[in-house]
């Protein structure tokens, strides 16, 4: 970093845009398997919150290779910067008081890690959107898995690259036993028996 770079602090703090928005604000980080409904349950989180009135916002895997880190690879220094980027930018969100939601596969824990220690304690919640490689494989709605089957896809996560399960997540949403609107309903009642929302 250059020396020439200094800090300036803002002129409205985190806490005053957590009490203007009436709400706490944090990171929803949900990691998990291509396919597993990270992106699913995100969108239909955030619906809900939104229509609750709180500042909310969608981070999307694929959506933000489109642009922010369009010029990344999926090897495994390209993941790792992928994610970097994706926390610093939600630390961003965190500050502005908002709810930020982010679906990645994230597969690394060291990652994960290195995200959660971007915030303060309590700024980031791990959800772990569980869900077998082999129930992700049969839904597979981008053929992604039929592509990597077929060696078309190299590095994939769940066939030719490592997937590291989180190991204390603070919330589990188990796709294969739940749909889309009973993981949110948990999500709900967890955020709000914590405060969050």
């Amino acid at each position: 970093m250059s020396s020439n770079i200094v800090w300036h602090e803002a002129s409205i703090t985190k806490e005053e845009r957590r009490i203007q928005n009436k709400h706490q604000s944090f990171i929803l980080w949900f990691t998990g398997l291509s396919a597993s409904g990270k992106s699913s349950v995100a969108n239909a989180f955030a619906r809900r919150l939104f229509e609750r009135g709180n500042q909310v916002f969608v981070l999307d895997g694929d959506n933000v290779r489109h642009g922010l880190n369009k010029d990344l690879g999926f090897d495994e220094t390209g993941r790792k910067e992928n994610i970097r980027r994706i926390g610093e930018v939600s630390k961003l969100f965190v500050e502005n008081g908002q709810i930020v939601l982010t679906a990645f596969i994230s597969p690394y824990r060291e990652e994960r890690q290195v995200v959660r220690e971007l915030v303060e304690a309590g700024e980031f919640i791990e959800v772990y959107v569980k869900c077998s490689v082999e129930t992700c494989e049969k839904r597979d709605p981008k053929g992604l898995y039929k592509k990597a089957r077929n060696a078309e896809i190299p590095n994939f996560t769940g066939i030719r690259a490592p997937y590291e399960e989180p190991e204390n997540p603070e919330i589990i949403l188990d796709t294969e036993l739940n749909s889309i609107e009973e993981c949110v309903d948990q999500l709900t009642d967890i955020l709000t028996s914590k405060g969050y929302i």
